[in-house]
């Protein structure tokens, strides 16, 4: 059955401190919000979803869901519950930070039928979690994640690529520990937000955003090491908007609305690289021919058929045919040579 989310978004709700990378105004395009509304959004978009073949999951986004005045959790908690009891939804996620999570708060949250919690990690390296002004340490988060696992939930561990202090290692390091800890991943290049204090710190010269090379090096080498751990990365990069391409909302960082995609061109290049040079393949003058999974042609061949270009002008290739192989999965491929 096809999976869709109800997305709620309760901007800000429930944080307990401003992170130098937050404004979640401007992220969720949200700035206010009224939890009498949250009826309305739920059977609003339930009128539009075919019920027979569709799996359906109200996600509260935005803010730390438990850290909210616990009164307006049960209710939001409550509302989404009674569309678990009537058949309508499957089950409930939310995303909240890790030093809101304790044994009472998975009990409460096991009860209204909560599956998926995704927790805003960022980094697993102390110095980038104090700079960055988390709040928390890796210490807290390790622990959170064990205890919600313990207690039976999917959990998703959202890291971030170039904060202040961090590096491909530290990076390295995060996605190693999410793939140890969680079930699944979501990946978020730093986007330099205006009204932020790393914006000023950008200006001031105290930080140096990302490139859109750099982005894409380091978010495609995180991607690798969930790809080679089995490990579903389900969302690369901010939801496009318009408010990201405006000036006057995005200091730095050189948004790109398909920054998923381009990592994913960089770990097929990456792997293309790695099996000609380990399986001492002579390819230059001659075709070869690269088998890739099923839908992976345009990721393979790369934006703008950039990952081709590449290859031929590189290794002197003649030509490059790609060709989708139902028993190649993940982001593996096979090649031969004509």
């Amino acid at each position: 059955m096809k999976h869709v989310n109800i997305p709620v978004f309760i901007p800000h709700l429930g944080c307990p401190n401003d992170c130098v990378f937050c404004n979640q105004k401007r992220i969720s395009g949200t700035s206010s919000f009224h939890k009498e509304d949250v009826d309305s959004i739920i059977k609003n978009a339930l009128s539009t979803i075919d019920k027979e073949s569709t799996e359906t999951e109200v996600a509260f986004f935005g803010g730390s869901f438990t850290g909210i005045e616990r009164s307006d959790m049960l209710y939001l908690l409550e509302t989404a519950h009674k569309y678990i009891e009537s058949g309508e939804i499957k089950s409930i996620r939310l995303s909240t930070r890790p030093d809101y999570i304790d044994v009472e708060i998975l009990s409460i949250l096991k009860k209204y039928g909560v599956k998926t919690i995704e927790l805003g990690l960022q980094s697993m390296d102390d110095a980038v979690l104090s700079v960055t002004k988390r709040g928390h340490t890796s210490k807290c988060a390790i622990e959170s994640c064990k205890l919600i696992k313990q207690e039976g939930f999917t959990l998703i561990g959202q890291m971030m690529i170039g904060l202040p202090g961090s590096n491909l290692e530290k990076e390295l390091h995060t996605a190693n520990l999410i793939c140890e800890l969680c079930d699944g991943a979501r990946i978020y290049p730093t986007v330099v937000l205006r009204e932020t204090e790393l914006c000023q710190m950008a200006k001031t010269g105290g930080y140096k955003p990302l490139t859109l090379e750099d982005a894409i090096m380091r978010t495609g080498e995180a991607l690798a090491v969930f790809a080679g751990k089995g490990k579903q990365v389900i969302r690369i990069g901010l939801q496009s908007g318009d408010e990201l391409y405006d000036p006057d909302v995005v200091y730095g960082g050189d948004y790109h609305p398909a920054i998923g995609e381009l990592a994913e061109n960089y770990v097929f290049y990456k792997k293309i690289c790695e099996k000609i040079e380990k399986e001492k393949l002579d390819v230059s003058g001659k075709t070869l021919v690269i088998y890739c999974p099923i839908g992976c042609t345009s990721k393979v061949i790369g934006q703008k058929k950039s990952n081709k270009i590449k290859l031929i002008n590189n290794l002197n290739i003649k030509y490059i045919k790609v060709v989708e192989k139902n028993d190649v999965i993940d982001y593996n491929i096979e090649l031969s040579i004509l």
